[in-house]
């Protein structure tokens, strides 16, 4: 029998092996998706699913009502915190990430939002996050689609076919009419060292399958070794690759943001994560990564005041994180609302004062062109954009 590498047979079979790799690099099945477009521009985003305590990870150490409200939660410098601009500093999980601060590589936009308000929701708000829908009466308004899937339909020639979703359920962040390709295996993808050894004769030839195969081995073989540890670095790390390869869109997500109790240590654990991640996709993506752009996203905020347990409850307004080589960075952008009762929402919550949208917005208007009429009617419907934070350098 005579094996042939037609282009339908390639596409699949590179789709398969991408998916085995993608799964290796997260033995949680974190969902991650791609998409390829014509452009040299790269972006990632990152979903942080929970609801990030965006004043806690930069903190406006700046607004005197805020030990106030978080008698154990604010931090000092004695704490680890450290001065961004005079008003906020930055959390001790983040420490990391000063280096890209100091870089013009690294960026917040605080006190922003959906529109979706009112129920606190996890499940509402990541459909509203992902959806970049608007909203009706405070509730997401009806959008099975996600803004990055919109985004791909006003790329000329963006090519979806290699779009990706690993995980048992799609992210509907690039769900839609572009289509996808689905990898949801029902167990842990190890290759044997039989079938592994089977495959590299046969692909030998092939420099497609040859190098897809041997990052779905290395992938694979650190699986099996640190079984269900790990995490989201190596997701990073395979994203970072992708990135340097045929794709241009990457998306994933990052669970465990919700810090009802315990928030100090919980917070900074996750935190050390997230910036991880950040950093092993900076080192993989090399010099790619002065044309790359990633943001970190969250559903909502936390509540100003601190609960009895030590934590916080679900908010409304957050913050949101922005680090990449293509970035004007060393900023806070946002018009801080203030912490004093009259300044919150609700009387609980940080006042939004931007449309998380917006920024995400002006993000693709600067790195793919999109026009600013695409965006506040189709991509983003409703969205304000405002005055331009100019973010790209």
């Amino acid at each position: 029998m005579t094996l042939t590498a037609d282009p339908d047979r390639r596409f699949l079979l590179k789709a398969a092996l991408g998916g085995a790799c993608s799964l290796a690099a997260h033995p949680l099945v974190t969902p991650v998706v791609f998409a390829a477009a014509p452009t040299d521009e790269r972006l990632a985003v990152i979903v942080l699913r929970g609801g990030l305590d965006g004043i806690a990870a930069v903190q406006p150490y700046g607004d005197p009502m805020l030990r106030s409200l978080r008698p154990t939660l604010a931090l000092s410098r004695d704490d680890g915190l450290t001065d961004l601009d005079g008003f906020y500093g930055l959390h001790p999980g983040l420490k990391s990430l000063m280096p890209l601060w100091k870089a013009g590589e690294l960026a917040f936009s605080h006190a922003v939002s959906t529109p979706y308000r009112d129920k606190r929701s996890h499940f509402d708000g990541q459909d509203a996050l992902e959806s970049g829908s608007g909203s009706k009466n405070g509730m997401p308004t009806a959008a099975r689609d996600g803004w990055l899937n919109r985004t791909l339909a006003h790329i000329p020639g963006s090519n979806s076919e290699t779009a990706m979703v690993i995980g048992a359920t799609n992210m509907i962040i690039l769900s839609g009419r572009e289509p996808t390709t689905t990898w949801s295996p029902g167990s842990r993808l190890i290759l044997g060292e039989a079938t592994a050894d089977l495959l590299k004769v046969m692909y030998e030839g092939d420099p497609i399958f040859r190098d897809a195969l041997g990052g779905a081995v290395m992938l694979s073989e650190e699986q099996n070794a640190q079984g269900r540890g790990g995490g989201s670095d190596r997701v990073a790390r395979y994203a970072a690759q992708r990135l340097t390869d045929d794709s241009r869109i990457v998306a994933f997500s990052i669970g465990g943001w919700d810090t009802h109790a315990g928030q100090v240590h919980r917070l900074d654990s996750r935190l050390k994560g997230l910036a991880k991640t950040i950093l092993t996709m900076k080192e993989t993506l090399g010099p790619v990564w002065s044309k790359t752009t990633v943001i970190a996203i969250t559903e909502f905020g936390r509540t100003a005041r601190e609960n009895g347990n030590r934590g916080t409850d679900h908010g409304t307004a957050g913050a949101m994180m922005l680090a990449g080589g293509a970035l004007n960075g060393g900023r806070v952008h946002g018009r801080w609302p203030g912490l004093s009762p009259q300044d919150l929402y609700e009387n609980r919550d940080l006042m939004p004062t931007r449309d998380l949208r917006s920024y995400c917005a002006w993000l693709l208007h600067a790195k793919f062109g999109l026009e600013k009429s695409a965006l506040e009617s189709h991509v983003f419907p409703g969205v304000d954009m405002e005055s331009d934070p100019r973010l790209l350098g």
